[in-house]
């Protein structure tokens, strides 16, 4: 096989890190996260917190503070409960916001995040704005319920706000109404979930990421999440572990550059309150440790 040969194929599975000692990923992690990223997760809650509970500007502030450097854009996950101040300090910041309204299956929560979301756009704390995340997947809603919420953002949001929901890549091909109502797709896309081994990750991704342009019809898509932990149990390939944790973020990164695919990493700080949704993973999915200290 030529030399020509195995580019291509390092290309396709990402950088080759095999060889590279922890030390030797900690410095190209260092270097990869200084040339800074396209978008990442804004995780709010502090130890001892979960959604639900009221969170203030104080701990927005401070954790924007920590990761302004390295990011052009934030995503928040809802517009109540303190979450909305979190696009108003990251405009303060220069920083750009995906901003979510988080529908479940309470009908009043969900009236006050639509009403969040329309007032933070109107008053230009919006750049895109995503109409509810996974509730397909979660099954809190039916999909004439979604669409109604998307069609009430998009006729009372300004023209130039492009509109979208988020969730696995996957539903937007199942869902071609939701796909219909969307301006862009914002496509969840993590190997990690589905059990594929780090070594072929990226390429998995590549492979979410194509059914998902293919779903969109010449529209924009944007992975709105992925990320790999760095501790628990794993899940068959899936291996979580700190070198591993490195690795991802590394392609990643590498990758949304080159091929220049617009990318929401998951996520700047650990939230141990997500071991109940997720199993002892959920706590370990930050950049940052839930200390705000830099983990790698």
């Amino acid at each position: 096989m030529s030399s020509k040969r195995d580019h291509k194929m390092l290309s396709l599975l990402g950088a080759n890190l095999n060889d590279k000692t922890t030390k030797g990923l900690e410095n190209i992690f260092k270097r990869v996260l200084k040339g800074g990223m396209h978008g990442i997760g804004f995780s709010p809650y502090e130890e001892g917190q979960e959604p639900g509970d009221q969170i203030s500007e104080a701990q927005i502030r401070r954790r924007m503070k920590i990761i302004k450097p390295y990011t052009k854009w934030i995503r928040s996950f809802s517009c109540t409960d303190g979450n909305e101040t979190i696009p108003r300090i990251a405009k303060e910041y220069g920083i750009k916001t995906l901003v979510g309204a988080w529908l479940g299956d309470d009908a009043e929560i969900n009236k006050k995040e639509i009403a969040g979301l329309i007032q933070l756009a109107k008053d230009g704390y919006v750049d895109i704005a995503a109409v509810g995340n996974e509730v397909m997947y979660r099954g809190d809603l039916t999909e004439a319920e979604l669409l109604g919420f998307m069609y009430q953002v998009k006729e009372t949001l300004p023209k130039d706000i492009p509109v979208g929901y988020v969730d696995a890549y996957y539903e937007f091909v199942h869902r071609p109404k939701i796909t219909e109502a969307c301006d862009v797709i914002l496509a969840n896309c993590y190997p990690y979930w589905e059990g594929c081994s780090l070594e072929y990750s990226l390429l998995y991704m590549k492979d979410m990421l194509n059914q998902a342009t293919k779903a969109a019809n010449g529209k924009k898509v944007i992975i709105s999440e992925t990320g790999w932990p760095s501790e628990g149990e794993g899940l068959q390939g899936a291996t979580p572990s700190y070198e591993n944790a490195m690795k991802y973020f590394i392609n990643t990164q590498l990758w949304s550059k080159e091929d220049n695919v617009d990318v929401f990493y998951f996520s700047s700080f650990d939230e141990s309150w997500k071991v109940g949704a997720e199993g002892n993973v959920g706590a370990y999915w930050g950049i940052w440790d839930k200390d705000e200290k830099l983990k790698y």
